[in-house]
């Protein structure tokens, strides 16, 4: 679906291995996707219920490229991904941030979609080129129909993760786009105003189409758009918060009291709290934090 922020691995995921050096786990809620096929699929025989499960098994290999294209946009601008984890509606790459500069978001947002792109026109000219090289095969083989189902598996969720509502790629890119005219807040507020329209939206079709999927995922639409904004909303205020600390206290640590006894006065001003045994926030301008200290002893940073 998106890249996130955070880390999306959960107790009970199955570790699959490493994918340009990410972790990559499915979740455990996953096999509740291949159980649904079973069930479906049960009386229309072992073929078909074989095909089914390898068109399962290889849209998630595109949705897990998908996940892999946002995590080495985000590598680009120096950003980790903590890893890739594939649940029953999508996947989820867990960046360790999301990028704040609105071009480099739209960045990291489009580079998923533009790896379905990239596979379903791979599909697409494998499928010509073997109707040019091998004529004698018979229109309407099991591989054609694989092909073209996985082709068009990937355009639907290139235009699917481009819907404007968060976790969606386009909810981040309409945030993107809007937080180059206003406060990174309020682009957040009107891109998941936007998203809950959305969710509405497939929540009515879900309904009137009896789609427990499209319910599903119109659910998970607004719940996580609700997070994204409420993280939002959490960052912005530890930002202001440090704002108005160093507004209050000023932007350099207190200078050490003057001493006739130089070799008495620490000239280092951690050592001179510790001297002093400080109990309260100090500014650390070389790393830019401030630090508790309780009795002269540092324990914890605040970052801002």
């Amino acid at each position: 679906m998106s890249a996130q922020e955070g880390n999306a691995h959960m107790f009970g995921s199955l570790k699959l291995g490493k994918i340009f050096g990410i972790d990559l786990y499915l979740h455990s809620t996953f096999w509740l996707l291949p159980l649904f096929v079973l069930f479906t699929t049960l009386g229309a025989g072992l073929s078909a219920l074989a095909f089914q499960l390898l068109f399962v098994f290889a849209v998630f290999a595109c949705v897990a490229l998908h996940e892999v294209g946002h995590a080495l946009a985000a590598r680009a601008y120096g950003i980790h991904t903590r890893d890739i984890t594939l649940y029953p509606i999508g996947g989820v790459a867990s960046l360790e941030r999301m990028p704040e500069k609105p071009l480099q978001e739209v960045v990291v947002a489009l580079a998923g979609p533009a790896v379905n792109v990239a596979i379903a026109l791979g599909l697409l000219v494998g499928v010509v080129a073997c109707d040019m090289l091998l004529p004698w095969v018979s229109d309407g083989s099991l591989m054609e129909l694989f092909v073209a189902r996985l082709f068009w598996a990937n355009v639907v969720l290139f235009v699917f993760n481009l819907l404007p509502a968060f976790p969606m790629d386009g909810g981040r890119v309409l945030r993107a786009l809007l937080a180059t005219r206003m406060p990174r807040l309020r682009a957040t507020e009107v891109a998941v105003k936007v998203g809950t329209v959305v969710a509405i939206g497939l929540l009515v079709a879900g309904i009137a189409w009896a789609s427990v999927n499209l319910i599903a995922i119109a659910v998970v639409v607004w719940l996580l758009s609700q997070a994204e904004l409420g993280a939002i909303r959490v960052a912005e205020a530890r930002k202001d918060f440090g704002r108005r600390v160093r507004a209050w206290f000023g932007d350099a640590a207190p200078a050490p009291e003057p001493s006739p006894a130089p070799a008495a006065a620490p000239s280092d001003v951690a050592a001179d709290l510790a001297a002093r045994r400080f109990s309260g926030l100090a500014w650390d301008s070389a790393r830019r934090v401030w630090v508790q200290w309780v009795n002269g002893v540092p324990i914890r940073e605040i970052p801002t």
